[in-house]
């Protein structure tokens, strides 16, 4: 029997992508339960979400909120679960839907901060991310700017706080950002292709700059302790002229042991030195 080479190596390229599709629909399927596992759900909204009994990989696609690239490649494209009165944590398991596009997560109850390691490597194709009109606190996570090809970034009306990364500068997809509505201060990032409004950023009391008032930097003050060391200063540097000054400059006067002189009579004795001189 004459073997064919090349049937082989299509045969062993096609068992590879199904090794890859499969291991993807796993990590598809794990992300998809432990989002469930980690939320509370007392509006039933995820109640087609059961693990129990997939009678195809496809199945997760027909979940509610759930978008897949196509039945036949069940990778997740899309997760949008807003308005479904889902309380918790921001879900860690979200980073193993590693194909993801879109995901909304915003009119919840969503509560703590936002994680930084799902931005981190495994949701680097994110194109839409909601969190919107949740109880989210915390720093906003440097990471997200790892999302290159971010278009909407949508953080308004939470409870977040800190400074608004300079790292978002690396965004150069984005088209719509909007952090309004929180407790953020310092100044807002210039994105290099696009300008926005004060709708972005307004009701943060503590931002400013670009399209906010202008940063007004702090003076320096001197503090109690910086003003009594430059006092202290002064005086032995001054003590110390004098002395330098009558050691050097008056090597004429001659004081009896024991005996004190003060500023004032030396002075005395060079205005009558001089007087003789003349």
């Amino acid at each position: 029997m004459i073997f064919n080479s090349s049937v082989f190596v299509i045969s062993v390229q096609t068992l590879f992508l199904a090794c890859i599709f499969s291991f993807s629909n796993a990590n598809d399927i794990y992300c998809l339960k432990a989002i469930k596992d980690s939320l509370e759900d007392p509006l039933n909204h995820l109640s087609t979400w059961t693990f129990h009994n997939l009678t195809t990989d496809s199945s997760i696609c027909r979940f509610q909120g759930v978008t897949c690239w196509n039945d036949k490649e069940a990778r997740i494209l899309s997760i949008q679960l807003r308005n479904m009165g889902l309380k918790g944590e921001f879900p860690q398991g979200v980073e193993n839907c590693n194909s993801l596009q879109c995901l909304d997560l915003s009119g919840n109850n969503l509560f703590g901060s936002i994680p930084s390691d799902p931005f981190q490597k495994s949701l680097n194709y994110l194109v839409y991310l909601s969190l919107s009109n949740n109880s989210l606190s915390g720093e906003i996570p440097s990471t997200i700017a790892n999302c290159t090809f971010l278009n909407k970034l949508l953080l308004d009306h939470n409870q977040l706080t800190g400074h608004i990364p300079m790292e978002f500068l690396k965004m150069k997809r984005i088209k719509e950002f909007s952090v309004s509505s929180n407790m953020l201060s310092g100044p807002v990032p210039t994105f290099p292709f696009v300008n926005f409004t004060i709708k972005s950023y307004e009701n943060n009391n503590g931002l400013c700059g670009g399209p906010l008032e202008r940063c007004e930097w702090p003076r320096p003050k001197f503090d109690h302790s910086f003003k009594s060391g430059f006092l202290i200063g002064y005086l032995i540097s001054t003590v110390s002229f004098v002395t330098v000054f009558l050691s050097y400059c008056v090597p004429w006067v001659r004081v009896e042991k024991g005996k004190k002189i003060t500023i004032a009579t030396m002075i005395m004795l060079i205005w009558r030195k001089n007087k003789r001189d003349r």
